[in-house]
């Protein structure tokens, strides 16, 4: 059976809709990031990098939550949008710019020490990830889905972080991009979806951001590189 390791973050959920979508049959192996355990040297070898998302599919050992979609995608035949340059333009423009954006923007934004001034590196943060949600917005504009006219694995990569707006861009967030917000409600209301984000709730998970979960989490606060 496919394992699929995982926490309760957006490129995890993004897989774990998918997984659900789709029906495929899997075990979730809880990775507490809180608690370290993605440099835990057997996790190290599902995923070199210590993030989340992973699958085993049997052998096959599959890490990034975008390459992940790709390949379960095409392994199944589902949710794969016909238009493939579309496609991997679409799903790459989420994976090296949303995503990463969206991270920094929380980081700087909920993450960074207080006491130090983090003006720049916010506003920059704050700017880009803004800046991607208003080329999505005017993407999706007079359209159903980010790719063709059916809802696809580009739909559920942009979800797995767009649902979080309000908590990087602030609460107001989400009345600059309705279009954005149109198709995040469309997917949050499908059954899968919940049962996505509802399976962190089958796990305990460390929920305090102490010092032990600052130094996994956020080892460049503890190393000086340069």
């Amino acid at each position: 059976m496919l394992k699929f390791y995982f926490n309760g973050s957006p490129n995890p959920t993004k897989v774990a809709l998918f997984l659900e979508e789709a029906g495929l049959p899997y075990e979730p192996v809880k990775i507490d990031t809180r608690k370290g355990e993605q440099f835990a040297p057997e996790y190290l070898k599902i995923n070199p990098n210590g993030k989340v998302p992973a699958i085993d599919d049997g052998g096959t050992v599959v890490f990034d939550s975008n390459a992940i979609l790709l390949y379960l995608a095409e392994k199944t035949g589902q949710f794969l949008p016909a238009n493939r340059a579309e496609l991997l333009s679409w799903l790459m423009f989420v994976a090296t710019g949303v995503g990463p954006y969206s991270g920094q923007a929380v980081h700087f934004k909920h993450f960074a020490p207080k006491d130090q001034n983090h003006d720049y590196a916010h506003n920059r943060y704050q700017y880009e990830t803004d800046r991607h949600y208003k080329i999505l917005d005017s993407h999706l504009k007079g359209r159903s889905y980010m790719v063709g006219d059916a809802y696809s694995i580009v739909d559920m990569a942009l979800w797995g972080w767009a649902r979080m707006v309000p908590f990087k861009l602030g609460d107001d967030a989400f009345a600059r991009y309705p279009n954005v917000k149109r198709l995040v409600d469309e997917i949050s209301a499908r059954p899968a979806a919940a049962r996505a984000i509802a399976l962190k709730d089958k796990f305990t998970f460390k929920a305090e951001m102490d010092d032990e979960a600052r130094a996994n989490m956020f080892r460049h606060m503890t190393t000086k590189v340069a």
